[in-house]
């Protein structure tokens, strides 16, 4: 008999264990969006477990679309997001306190492709482009390019909306668009297919947070810890990919559904090379966001960039001396 009740107070003992264990552990909501390299430390924090090496269980979504998720944000239903910056400036303009506390793509790593009949940037003038959806970063990179090169998006050209990258393939073997924008590993298989990789947008060196961590000011207070996890996971895997170019290809292939050497190759080179090892959020690519809405917005004019980032969360990971110890510097 006593021997049964021990039997039994040892159980009960290593339940409560667990369950206290388990009630330790922080959960984390985490949505990103969007089927491009831009978002593979999220595929790699996910693969390694990197939040859960330092005791937090993670819920990652893959949701389709950027408003989609900022919604999801807006409402609670995540604490943060791996998502296109221009929804962040759209929504604080909107009186929201998203905020962006990683910055992981710090400028334009799209390609212009075209028919093969166009050869040089200036034949653009009097074509008809295709983007995502209309005010989409695809979009907006493509104006901010048009200008950059001296064509005005609004007066030289014809913009439609017509979806993601297979559309855009469809829509130029079809004639109904005569250009487009798109990144690698899909820039290869738009060669393959006969179309002109007209202009490399990433040398125009644009200021502008393609992807970035957001999350809401209220939620830093709130968590600040589990944010600072966040943050942690966020520039280990940045490392990981930088220094691991095998398996972050696997990755690329696995979540991309892209199995051509070639692609995976350049697909890497590119964002291996432009993800930062330091990740501050800076305000300059927001600047760029904003001076573009400032046209049509007279909020975006007289907002102030550094208001929409936190750098804090970065400064402590630096000052710790993680990132320095990560690449042995």
């Amino acid at each position: 008999m006593v021997g049964k009740m021990l039997l039994t107070m040892a159980m009960i003992t290593a339940a409560l264990a667990g369950a206290q264990h388990a009630a330790a552990q922080e959960r984390l909501r985490l949505a990103w969006a969007g089927f491009s390299p831009t978002n593979s430390p999220i595929w790699v924090i996910e693969d390694r477990k990197l939040l859960q090496k330092q005791g937090v269980t993670p819920e990652i979504i893959a949701i389709s679309a950027s408003p989609t998720v900022l919604q999801a944000l807006l409402a609670d239903e995540i604490d943060a997001a791996s998502i296109s910056v221009t929804t962040l400036t759209s929504s604080r303009l909107a009186g929201a306190d998203t905020v962006m506390i990683v910055g992981v793509v710090p400028t334009f790593v799209d390609h212009i492709v075209s028919l093969s009949s166009i050869t040089k940037p200036e034949q653009l003038k009097g074509k008809t482009a295709g983007v995502n959806r209309l005010g989409s970063t695809s979009d907006l990179g493509l104006r901010l390019a048009l200008r950059k090169l001296a064509i005005d998006p609004d007066k030289d050209v014809k913009i439609l909306p017509v979806g993601g990258n297979p559309e855009r393939f469809a829509s130029l073997s079809k004639g109904l668009i005569q250009f487009t924008i798109m990144p690698e590993p899909f820039l290869t298989q738009a060669e393959k297919l006969g179309f002109r990789n007209l202009y490399n947008v990433a040398d125009l060196k644009i200021p502008f947070w393609w992807n970035g961590i957001l999350t809401r000011e209220a939620i830093i207070k709130a968590k600040r810890p589990l944010m600072q996890k966040l943050t942690r996971a966020m520039v280990e895997a940045i490392h990981i990919i930088k220094t691991e170019k095998e398996y972050a290809k696997s990755l690329f292939k696995k979540n991309l559904g892209v199995s051509d050497p070639e692609g995976l190759e350049r697909a890497y080179k590119d964002y291996s090379n432009i993800f930062p090892e330091v990740p501050y959020p800076t305000p300059e690519g927001v600047k760029t966001m904003l001076d573009d809405l400032a046209v049509k917005n007279p909020k975006a004019a007289s907002a102030d960039p550094k208001t929409f980032v936190d750098l804090s969360l970065v400064k402590e990971l630096e000052a710790s001396g993680f990132i320095k110890q990560l690449y042995k510097k």
